[in-house]
């Protein structure tokens, strides 16, 4: 059975942050360069069935980036710490473990460790870069096996294509993966979902906001559907991270609303959330937002864009309607 291994260099780190070398984050650039890379790979039928990557912060969110972007969840990434500093004998190993019924296998890693295991897999010295950088960041290489993982050898694969993000297309396609329409992030980002976090009190509904990311104005609890997740199990996620609240959703039936954003329409589903417990200020993930409780029509009035408030009014109406505790 041919083989395929990818060899991913990770996105574009931020070296300005004051972290350990293992905890360098990604830059902006560099996680659209990881996204951008996943989305070709969707679209080109290329997915891999494993993706290994290096446990430094830049490489690990650099696959699950791609991995997201090509359909898959976090948990498709496996941690492998001899790719964090490996030689290309350590990273042979590292491959050459990988089990039979896998046909295609992305490593993500670093430089100069990638360049140096692609020149090692190579039968032939490999033409240099005009810009002399084989392998940039967010690079990815794609080399063909004949043998098994395990035989593995200097010399033993062929180069397919050396690809750079810089040079795929313009946005990601939406629907996801061939769609024809192109879009500033990938399709997934698109599906949201919200809590309305709520309480009893003194047998009055009240609801609770929590402050922007700047804190400019109020807002709920909202992010991104993660793939593998439900819209109910993400919004829960979201309250926790950005109001450090937890709860059960209510039995009630959710709203549902439309926001500008990414120069397109995100589709939001808006659960009501019972909230059974508030992490102090100082514990919470998000400690800069400020967290209030409003009355229902005074939160309405206090929300960004009149879709959100009108489905936040309707919900709390169902809430007081269904007596839901």
């Amino acid at each position: 059975m041919s083989r395929e291994l990818l060899l991913l260099r990770h996105g574009k780190s931020d070296g300005a942050v004051p972290v350990d070398d293992l905890e360098r984050p990604l830059k902006k650039r560099g996680k659209l360069g990881a996204q951008r890379m996943g989305a070709w790979l969707a679209e080109q039928g290329r997915v891999p069935q494993r993706i290994l990557t290096s446990p430094a912060e830049r490489a690990r969110a650099t696959a699950e980036k791609c991995a997201k972007a090509m359909g898959l969840t976090a948990e498709a990434v496996t941690l492998e710490p001899a790719l964090y500093e490996g030689d290309p004998e350590a990273l042979a190993h590292v491959v050459a473990r990988c089990p039979d019924d896998i046909s295609r296998l992305m490593v993500v890693g670093h430089n100069p460790g990638l360049e140096e295991f692609l020149d090692w897999l190579s039968p032939e010295p490999l033409p240099d870069a005009e810009d002399g950088k084989r392998l940039p960041t967010a690079a990815l290489a794609r080399l063909g096996l004949d043998d098994a993982w395990a035989s593995l050898a200097a010399g033993g694969a062929r180069l397919l294509e050396l690809q750079r993000p810089k040079a795929l297309p313009e946005g990601f396609p939406f629907p996801f993966p061939d769609g024809a329409e192109r879009r500033e992030r990938p399709a997934y980002y698109y599906t949201q979902s919200a809590v309305l976090p709520y309480r009893w009190r003194d047998g009055a509904l009240e609801v609770l906001l929590i402050g922007s990311s700047s804190n400019r104005h109020w807002s709920l609890p909202k992010g991104i559907v993660e793939p593998g997740l439900s819209p109910e199990a993400s919004a829960l996620k979201e309250a926790g991270e950005e109001a450090g609240i937890s709860g059960a959703i209510a039995a009630v039936a959710p709203g549902h609303y439309r926001q500008a954003k990414w120069g397109a329409t995100c589709e939001v589903a808006l659960f009501a959330m019972r909230v059974d417990a508030e992490q102090p200020q100082h514990d919470r993930e998000e400690p800069h937002r400020t967290r209030r409780w409003f009355a229902p029509e005074e939160a309405a009035a206090a929300v960004k864009g009149e879709a959100l408030a009108s489905e936040l009014r309707a919900l709390a109406a169902r809430l007081r309607a269904g007596g839901a505790s």
